[in-house]
């Protein structure tokens, strides 16, 4: 009669505990078949996806190469950007950079869920790379020479390495996302072709609108302001003179009368350009009097010119679409021997075909960004890759390249330390009571004496 619980009948007891065992039992299993599955996601030893070692020969040509023709050209001349046709060793730094980024765009977009998600994160980097790009490069530092800071926005400059860099790295990443079909088996080099048919039509689409804005505009007359030397500090800042350029043609790859230069004027504004082209570094604008310029020299020799311009953005983008191709290679193929047979058949291939357009005509030109020297430098960034690639990745060399290697995964940190003068801009700004009694000062001073 109480209220404690009633004893249950021996049949029905013994189906309890039979149920209650039954379900403990599947629980355990649930826990262990859980268990093991995180377990194995979380190792990544699954045999269908297993997990890939990081390709390390796409570190060590970037920081390190960077870095050298920044300081070493202004000691070994043929370091140096060449001024105007021709290419020497820095002249292969940027379009080093591209072919890395689009072997990298391959890697990172291999598979894509969500098509429209990743063109978001894709366009919010290359936003960011190029608003990075403005800050260090559009004139808000004053150099090594000067502790001030600060920009007048109506002489900013838009364009500059990183802002061609993003925009190289959007329109390859747009290639990779929605214009890549579901790859077929590789055999050879014609099936990448079919497989990614769509990028070769943006590659050559973009090179044809190239030539033709390059060799099919008018270049009119035009004219820029310089300031008038030989005056008092007083007047410095509000005195300038005119003075005027002779064009009037179509298809001259010259440094006055190019059209990458008027579009450039016309759309970015001439106050926006670079106002130190490598051009006046040719000899004839060099002034055999002395130093400063002459009213004998070329008007042209004075005038703003910027070698990350809006038409050669096109060719830029080119090389990242290549760099895509080979980082497709990468990504199908597993063995060695495959990759590197593909890779040499493409860089040789792509090398020989820029050299022929320079044997016609098509000069090779980094301010320009002309064809030939797309495709030739992408041909020797090729070639370089697949010579890491065995020293690397095969030959397992890694202690000759550690710190090229260490480099090359903070090339952009670099970048913005070294070769945009933040760094020695810091150590400048710490000084003994005198700004000239700092270090760089220091070694300046060593360095010129000696």
């Amino acid at each position: 009669m109480g209220f404690g619980r009633r004893s249950a009948p021996k049949g029905e007891a013994s189906q309890s505990a039979s149920s209650r065992c039954c379900f403990r039992s599947k629980c355990r299993n649930f826990r262990s078949h859980r268990k093991g599955k995180s377990s194995k996601e979380r190792s990544g030893t699954a045999t269908k996806e297993p997990k890939q070692r990081r390709l390390q020969s796409l570190q060590p040509p970037q920081g390190s190469l960077m870095i050298f023709v920044d300081y070493a050209g202004s000691v070994f001349p043929f370091v140096a950007h060449s001024p105007w046709h021709g290419v020497r060793l820095a002249d292969f730094v940027t379009p080093f950079f591209l072919f890395i980024a689009g072997i990298s765009l391959s890697l990172v977009y291999k598979k894509t869920s969500n098509k429209l998600r990743a063109t978001q994160q894709a366009v919010l980097r290359a936003l960011e790379l190029f608003l990075l790009g403005i800050l260090l490069q559009g004139g808000y530092f004053h150099g090594v020479n000067s502790l001030s800071f600060g920009i007048d926005v109506e002489k900013i400059r838009w364009s500059g390495i990183l802002q061609r860099i993003a925009v190289g790295y959007v329109v390859a990443a747009v290639c990779e996302i929605w214009l890549s079909n579901t790859p077929r088996n590789a055999g050879h080099v014609g099936v990448f072709f079919r497989n990614y048919f769509l990028h070769w039509i943006v590659l050559v689409s973009l090179s044809g609108i190239y030539l033709g804005l390059l060799y099919g505009l008018y270049v009119p007359d035009w004219q820029f302001e310089v300031q008038q030397a030989n005056l008092s500090d007083s007047y410095k800042n509000s005195t300038y003179i005119i003075k005027k350029v002779t064009c009037g043609v179509r298809g001259d790859l010259g440094p006055a009368c190019n059209s990458a230069g008027m579009i450039d004027r016309y759309v970015l504004g001439i106050e926006h350009l670079y106002k130190k082209s490598a051009y006046r570094n040719l000899k004839v604008c060099q002034n055999t009097e002395g130093g400063g310029f002459s009213d004998n020299l070329p008007s042209w020799c004075q005038a703003p010119f910027d070698p990350e311009g809006i038409l050669g953005s096109f060719m830029t983008a080119v090389t990242c679409i290549l760099g895509l191709q080979y980082g497709h290679i990468l990504v199908q193929l597993e063995d060695h021997k495959d990759r590197l047979k593909h890779w040499l058949q493409f860089s040789v291939s792509v090398f020989s075909f820029g050299l022929f357009l320079n044997l016609i005509g098509d000069p090779l030109n980094k301010q320009l960004y002309t064809v030939s020297y797309a495709l030739l430098t992408t041909g020797s960034a090729g070639l370089t890759f697949c010579a890491l690639y065995v020293l690397v990745d095969v030959g397992g060399y890694r202690c000759l390249t550690g710190i090229l290697e260490w480099m090359g995964r903070h090339s952009l940190s670099i970048f913005i330390l070294v070769p945009s003068n933040i760094a020695i801009i810091i150590l400048q700004g710490f000084y003994w009571r005198n700004p000239k009694n700092n270090i760089v000062h220091w070694v300046l001073s060593f360095t010129a004496h000696r």
